[in-house]
């Protein structure tokens, strides 16, 4: 089993920056993938960005983050962040952390690829 707990949710400004963190405890996978989702009250869940290690480092974003967005992991921390800048109102979501066994490209933006999943954290962006 894998443990996610999300942190670093909060309330910010347009325009503003904030960075949320997801710490991993539990089975480690030597080739893996994580991502982070976001969901709004009656929608579904959205791909946001995920990373993946296969011996070399690949990042995959959703368009609407492109460019804004950066996904990083600290494996001696088991530590996932995603690096949130130049924040709109439309970014207001529950963002959560996923983790999988690594997944193939076509496979990464799809939440029901992911086994082991976040509680969640909440981000707001005023306007």
């Amino acid at each position: 089993q894998v443990q996610l707990v999300e942190s670093g949710g909060g309330l910010v400004q347009a325009g503003g920056s904030l960075r949320v963190s997801c710490a991993a405890s539990g089975r480690t996978f030597s080739w893996f993938t994580m991502g982070w989702f976001r969901q709004t009250s009656g929608q579904e869940r959205d791909f946001v960005a995920a990373i993946s290690w296969s011996g070399t480092t690949s990042t995959n974003y959703a368009d609407s983050v492109k460019g804004r967005f950066t996904i990083s992991t600290d494996n001696a921390k088991n530590t996932v962040y995603l690096q949130m800048n130049s924040l709109k109102p439309e970014d207001t979501a529950i963002y959560y952390c996923a983790a999988n066994a690594w997944l193939p490209l076509g496979a990464r933006r799809n939440d029901y690829n992911y086994k082991y999943w976040g509680q969640g954290t909440q981000l707001s962006v005023s306007s």
